[in-house]
């Protein structure tokens, strides 16, 4: 067994293997964020273009609904949703999980956090959070742990890969605080 770096506690077989998928682009810092516009858990449309000009958006891919690190890291950005708020920042997790599901994942754990449906893993492909994964010689394709902070002019500001979900809420928080800085800052005005 292996640890595999921003993995945190999950131990990996040595026959796991990740295979980047090659059509996947690394986005820059810098650029502007990917539209997309996708349903909520209460199956109403959730567009990126909706913040521009208003709030910072931190937007979260996780792999799925229920699982151990998914859950923590929903409960931690819920429970700092006032925070994040707060700094005119609105946290948006995506995941292929449809509109039911998390519905159920929202209900079951009172989350606060706006869960987005993307079944068809359109806007993960967008984010490059879509991999293939090769277990045995199988090819299976998942979603990586991934967050991105998008500054109210629609600007990607940090891309984070491979994300411990323990702790990462007031990780971002505080990358959101520091965006806000510079914005009231003189020279960035």
């Amino acid at each position: 067994m292996r640890r595999l770096p921003g993995w945190g506690l999950h131990e990996i077989p040595e026959w796991f293997r990740i295979v980047r998928n090659v059509k996947t682009k690394i986005l820059q810092i810098g650029q502007p964020a990917p539209l997309f516009s996708l349903a909520d858990a209460d199956m109403e449309p959730v567009g990126l273009a909706a913040f521009k000009g208003k709030k910072n958006v931190v937007l979260y891919f996780y792999p799925r609904d229920g699982t151990p690190g998914c859950t923590l890291q929903a409960i931690e950005f819920s429970d700092h949703d006032e925070e994040f708020a707060r700094h005119d920042c609105a946290v948006l997790g995506v995941s292929p999980d449809d509109c039911i599901s998390h519905a159920e994942f929202r209900d079951k754990h009172g989350l606060s956090v706006c869960l987005l449906a993307d079944p068809e893993a359109e806007v993960c492909e967008q984010y490059g959070v879509r991999e293939v994964k090769e277990c045995d010689g199988a090819k299976k394709t998942g979603i990586v742990r991934a967050t991105f902070v998008i500054d109210k002019k629609g600007r990607l500001r940090h891309a984070l890969y491979g994300v411990n979900p323990r702790g990462h809420a007031m990780e971002v928080l505080q990358l959101v605080k520091e965006i806000n800085r510079e914005c009231k800052s003189p020279k960035t005005r």
